[in-house]
């Protein structure tokens, strides 16, 4: 028996280890086309969140300054001949907080007919706050007459400030060579159209007792009407304006409203005064 060579050993060596090597490789190749892959993961769909911007024009409540601003716009339509702006139609159902500032000058006199006015009894040592509803007919703002509706309101006095307290006796000095402008009547009034026949004559009034060396009035005081902006009778929108006079007179404009509250205070020691129900506001007319 001839005995193999170290040539013919390595060579056979070489032979069986690359044998082994492309059984091994098959059998991988065929592992991996029989077997199953895993499953591929899925990407997790990203859901963002919403974010619901809040209604401020429907849900902010209208100041003294933005009723102004409005009863503006709908003069100024008035007097151009223009129609409303787009905006004033969004007013019917907002709510609004007016203030109204009053007895700025001092205590009116026992003979005042000033619609709001205070008085101070130094014998007594009272103050007195006197809140009177304005009366209309309703043709005097061009409207029909209705039989069960009395149009009442306020007046809105120096319409021309949005100042909701009374200003500081500086700011009352006049320039030097200028006299004092006083208007013919009244301009601007927030008006409750379809309000009942007016309680108490429309009138309101408080008593209480103020020692003299307690009352600070150098503010006057302000009333705060609270209510909700409603429609003119016959769909005008939420405002009136006139000109009864022609187009040269300034507009004369209503705001129409449902009267809330009515609470006095005094700005200069922040103490509420007085507070009345006036209704509840409610719908607002569909005009």
């Amino acid at each position: 028996m001839e005995e193999p060579s170290v040539r013919t050993s390595r060579l056979a060596i070489a032979g069986g280890i690359a044998a082994v090597l492309l059984v091994g490789g098959v059998g991988f190749l065929l592992g991996r086309t029989t077997v199953t892959p895993p499953p591929t993961a899925k990407p997790v769909p990203v859901i963002r969140a919403v974010q619901v911007q809040p209604d401020s024009d429907r849900t902010q409540i209208l100041d003294r300054s933005k009723i102004i601003s409005a009863a503006a716009e709908a003069a100024d339509s008035l007097s151009s001949g223009s129609p409303p702006p787009a905006d004033l139609d969004q007013l019917p159902g907002r709510r609004f907080a007016l203030s109204l500032p009053f007895g700025c000058s001092g205590p009116a006199g026992p003979d005042s007919p000033a619609p709001l006015r205070w008085h101070y009894d130094d014998a007594s040592q009272t103050l007195r706050i006197h809140i009177a509803l304005i009366v209309w007919q309703a043709d005097e703002w061009g409207l029909q007459p209705d039989a069960m509706a009395v149009p009442q309101g306020f007046w809105v006095m120096r319409p021309w400030s949005s100042a909701e307290t009374c200003p500081a006796a500086a700011n009352e000095a006049v320039a030097t060579g200028t006299e004092p402008v006083t208007l013919p009547g009244q301009t601007l009034a927030v008006v409750s159209f379809g309000a009942a026949t007016p309680k108490r004559n429309g009138a309101y009034e408080a008593v209480m007792r103020v020692p003299r060396d307690k009352l600070d009035m150098a503010q006057g005081l302000r009333a705060r009407l609270t209510g909700r902006i409603d429609r003119v009778p016959g769909g005008a929108g939420a405002i009136k304006c006139i000109q009864p006079a022609g187009i040269e007179q300034q507009p004369i404009c209503a705001v129409a409203a449902v009267f809330d509250e009515l609470v006095v205070d005094n700005p200069a020691t922040g103490e509420t005064v007085a507070t009345w129900t006036l209704g509840k506001a409610g719908d607002v007319n569909p005009g």
